[in-house]
């Protein structure tokens, strides 16, 4: 009896220690395609048919700060799922927990070296695409301008590569190649592409300057991840390195590797300026996600009601701009607003698909920020329809 009742005790203590588990990042990479799920691919079958098709599409991961490549497994799986003849997944872990705090140049490094390694082990490879989440897409674009090639370069895959699609005469018309690779979706969920410095950039705030610039004090604690966040990483007369990034900056062609995708996409998630704690837990800020001016934000009015992704509230198509900028901006910009400016006019020069997302009537509109991700499915199911949405956009 004494034994049965012991064992009753532990179990409530097993269940919780294993969602404390669930809830920590683990450290590691890992590749997810159709061996691995066991998916079937569409017209496979026993008997003497052809093996399917080995697929060529390259889906690197890369997750935010703190996180780590099991952020993206749920997303991974669904890819997998439904496109198994076309992609391959891999889910980044060079920058996992406290290496994130690193700084976005170390990790971009980082990042470039994982492909480089994924594309030499895997020569079958046609094509690229890159999906991150919050910091890492900051990373991401890091890296890709890393492991960019001209049209003039030497392509590694050049002389397999018989059937490399032509998108010239669908707006694409920039030459050039990632990692010696077709270069398709770059997309970004709730990643600060303006930085974390402008007022109401952290809607956890709540507009409050107080924190804002308590913040902007202990960024120090994001090591230098927090320094690059924050626009504090004024050194040697070199801007921050954010503006360094909407230019093709020194020897890093970082718009040329940008332009070189076939599509670019920000996942967003809504939030009003000052949005109390009550209504949504928006980590990033609507602006600095969806690479907007204030007055751009649309209206909630405009908001659409779609069925089939219930959290989608808006989609806009993306629109060639007319952007007056040069280099010589980045260097010209001293306050936080001229740098804003200078950001959003450097990285509006390429088209960008905006697809905004709320979770206002969601029971998980708390955890907003992890849940446009399905970070963990346990607690962030919700967030399901946007990766979806995702999904079924993305060009293979």
């Amino acid at each position: 009896m004494a034994s049965g009742e012991s064992g009753e005790k532990k179990r409530p203590r097993r269940w919780r220690r294993r969602l404390w588990a669930a809830s920590l990042p683990r450290p590691g990479c890992f590749t997810v395609s159709a061996a691995d799920e066991g998916a079937s691919p569409s017209g496979a079958g026993g008997g003497g048919e052809a093996p399917p098709p080995t697929p060529t599409h390259l889906v690197v991961t890369v997750n935010g700060i703190v996180g780590s490549a099991e952020n993206w497994r749920f997303a991974a799986k669904q890819f997998i799922r439904k496109h198994p003849e076309d992609v391959v997944v891999h889910c980044s872990g060079c920058n996992s927990a406290t290496r994130t705090l690193n700084g976005v140049d170390v990790m971009g490094r980082r990042l470039a070296d994982e492909v480089i390694s994924i594309v030499e082990r895997r020569p079958e490879l046609r094509k690229i695409s890159f999906v991150a989440h919050s910091l890492g897409g900051l990373i991401a674009r890091y890296a890709i301008a890393l492991l960019y090639e001209s049209d003039t370069q030497t392509d590694s895959h050049e002389e397999c590569d018989k059937h490399a699609v032509d998108y010239s005469g669908n707006e694409h018309t920039v030459q050039g190649k990632i990692a010696g690779l077709q270069p398709i979706n770059f997309i970004t969920f709730a990643t600060p592409h303006l930085g974390t410095r402008s007022h109401k950039q952290i809607p956890l705030f709540r507009g409050s300057n107080k924190l804002e610039k308590m913040a902007y004090r202990i960024s120090w604690i994001a090591g230098r991840s927090g320094k690059h966040l924050f626009l504090k990483d004024i050194e040697d007369g070199k801007p921050p390195l954010l503006l360094q990034m909407v230019t093709d900056y020194g020897d890093l062609p970082f718009m040329s590797a940008l332009r070189s995708f076939k599509r670019r996409v920000v996942y967003s998630n809504v939030c009003s300026d000052g949005t109390a704690l009550t209504k949504h837990s928006v980590v990033v800020g609507w602006r600095t996600s969806s690479i907007r001016h204030h007055h751009e934000l649309p209206k909630h009015q405009n908001f659409i009601n779609d069925e089939q992704y219930p959290h989608i509230v808006y989609v806009e198509k993306p629109k060639a701009q007319d952007v007056d900028f040069s280099d010589a901006m980045i260097y010209q910009a001293k306050t936080t607003s001229e740098m804003e400016e200078v950001m959003l006019k450097g990285l509006n020069r390429v088209p960008w698909e905006r697809v905004d997302v709320s979770f206002k009537k969601s029971r998980q509109r708390f955890f907003a920020h992890s849940t446009i991700q399905v970070k963990t499915y346990f607690w962030h199911s919700d967030g399901a329809d946007v990766i979806f949405h995702m999904i079924d956009h993305f060009i293979y």
